[in-house]
């Protein structure tokens, strides 16, 4: 699946050639390789690139790194783009409103980095392939075009889930459930309690559910399916499965949850998490920070479980937060781009990263955390649980279809009674079938 690079000693000579005949605009007054990186500043901040980059020009006397990072990197880099000046590497993630890294993609205009896996980490012996945790890799979001070729390397990762109030379960006696079957069981006892099973904060929220939820019944190639539109993909089996589990875990929701979930009063509903006041919600990491100044319940520790299993024992997907790396295909310097990209990879940039919880999918990485981190990312440690990333594939606009909003947004109408699951189904094949035939 993935191509070979030479051997890591290779890289040094390479960035050592392009410092000697680097000239111009490419190069420092020094005749040292300027490699120019441009990274989004997000919720992580600057410091830790320029303490990673320090330590990477200390261990390579000929390449002098400029570092351009801002909390809207787009509206900068874009303007020079479209003049023929590109950066060198880009640290951006898809999903963002400029929709740049998207661009790219569609444009063909990123560069090949297959051969970055099997380079050798600058200054280890294991290649940057065999760090990465297993599933991070060889999907949508990695492979944008199906196919075995990989071009945006998965930079810093956060796992979705379920969260939960741990030490009410611990308080209960009560089982996290590893099955379907335990997790409605657990629902009726909890009812007689006084709490409902589940809860989300907006109906978005339930694109990391819906994600998990489809790997888990009909494995990898049914999500791809899913994700890509195959012809009445929603008239299957196991899409009905989905929507079935899908509909009677909703029979459980907090009665507050339709009224809550909207931009104004989400954390409400999440709120109900902290008040014992329902048991399971979708969300990410990064709900501890959001929450931090919240009021919760004596004893409440946070949690995270993956999806129970379809069936006993089976596998288990961890829908997972990917923010990307990558190299424009115009860029001057990609090799030794490529090489600056394998070294983000170390365990002295993994180090620095963390610091600053920009945690990246680096197997064993969960031994190297504390506090609620550590307890979070030790989900990929299962080896019954993998990573899954990726999304809906792009196509043309098609007028009044909105395919994450007929398959999230309804949640809130089936809790309320004004839609029916037959409809539910029906309404996402439709949309489905529109998406495909604009791609065609």
């Amino acid at each position: 699946m993935r191509r070979s690079l030479v051997l890591a000693g290779a890289a040094v000579t390479v960035l050592g050639l392009l410092a000697g005949c680097s000239s111009g605009g490419s190069g420092s007054d020094s005749g040292k390789t300027t490699l120019k990186v441009a990274a989004l500043e997000g919720g992580y901040g600057r410091a830790m690139y320029t303490q990673v980059i320090k330590q990477y020009e200390a261990s390579h006397p000929g390449i002098d790194v400029q570092l351009q990072i801002s909390k809207s990197i787009e509206d900068e880099i874009t303007p020079n783009m479209k003049a023929g000046k590109y950066p060198d590497v880009v640290v951006l993630g898809q999903g963002r409103k400029a929709a740049l890294t998207e661009t790219l993609i569609k444009d063909k205009a990123l560069e090949d980095l297959t051969p970055v896996l099997k380079a050798k980490v600058p200054g280890e012996n294991r290649t940057v392939g065999d760090k990465l945790t297993k599933g991070i890799v060889g999907n949508l979001n990695t492979n944008p075009y199906g196919n075995d070729q990989t071009y945006l390397m998965p930079m810093y990762y956060a796992p979705t889930g379920l969260f939960y109030n741990k030490g009410l379960f611990e308080q209960k006696g009560w089982k996290v459930p590893s099955t379907w079957d335990e997790m409605f069981a657990l629902g009726d006892k909890a009812k007689k309690q006084g709490i409902p099973l589940f809860t989300y904060p907006t109906a978005g929220y339930l694109d990391s559910f819906f994600f998990a939820l489809l790997a888990d019944i009909g494995g990898e190639q049914f999500y791809t399916d899913v994700m890509t539109y195959k012809k009445d993909v929603w008239k299957t089996a196991n899409a009905r499965k989905a929507l079935d589990i899908t509909t009677r875990l909703l029979s459980y929701a907090a009665p507050a949850t339709v009224g809550y979930a909207n931009e104004q009063d989400f954390t409400k509903n999440q709120q109900l998490i902290l008040d014992n006041k329902a048991l399971f919600m979708p969300n990410g990491t990064w709900i501890v920070g959001e929450m931090a100044d919240a009021p919760r319940a004596k004893g409440f520790k946070w949690g995270l479980t993956p999806l129970p299993a379809v069936t006993a024992g089976g596998k288990r997907y961890i829908t997972t937060s990917v923010e990307s790396a990558w190299i424009p295909k115009a860029a001057e310097h990609k090799d030794a781009a490529k090489d600056f990209i394998a070294y983000l990879y170390s365990d002295k940039a993994a180090k620095i990263f963390a610091k600053s919880n920009a945690i990246q999918p680096i197997q064993g990485i969960a031994d190297t955390l504390t506090g609620e981190n550590a307890e979070f990312y030790k989900v990929y440690e299962d080896p019954s649980v993998s990573a899954l990333v990726g999304g809906f594939a792009s196509t043309a606009p098609v007028a009044g279809v909105d395919i994450k909003a007929t398959l999230f947004d309804t949640a809130n109408s089936i809790i309320s009674g004004d839609t029916t699951e037959d409809k539910w189904q029906a309404a996402l094949n439709d949309a489905s079938e529109k998406l495909r035939q604009a791609g065609d």
